[in-house]
């Protein structure tokens, strides 16, 4: 009974496939000029993104170095830089000395001797030096 079905089946899904061919050349014979735009769009799509993908593959940044020629000059140390990168995403002496786990009065010190060694009275000047100069991204 089963091997009845399956032929069936498979003859089914052959008549349906000629029915399916039939009608695409139909479609191909009366509207050809359609047919043919389709294909080259999708011809210059397919180029589109194959030359975008390989654009912008070659255009990475180069990986950020926090510029270690200014932070010796300047003479900051990892721990300064550390507090400075802190202060570069915002957060305030209490929540950097939680994260780097030293007191807030050490922070402190820290940030001032940052001011002095950046030029800065406040932090935005000294963010935006430390941008300068290349210390933070």
């Amino acid at each position: 009974m089963w091997k009845r079905v399956a032929v069936y089946g498979i003859l089914l899904a052959v008549v349906a496939l000629a029915l399916q061919w039939l009608d695409y050349q139909r479609l191909a014979r009366t509207r050809w000029e359609e047919v043919y735009a389709v294909a080259i769009a999708l011809a210059f799509l397919a180029l589109g993104i194959f030359v975008g993908a390989r654009g912008f593959a070659g255009a990475r940044k180069a990986a950020f170095d926090g510029n270690p020629q200014a932070q010796a000059a300047l003479g900051i140390s990892a721990r300064e830089l550390a507090v400075l990168q802190e202060i570069v995403a915002g957060r305030s002496n209490k929540e950097i000395g939680a994260r780097l786990h030293i007191a807030p009065s050490t922070v402190k010190t820290h940030v001032a001797r940052l001011y002095e060694k950046l030029g800065a009275k406040r932090r935005t000047e000294a963010v935006n030096r430390a941008r300068e100069l290349g210390l933070v991204p």
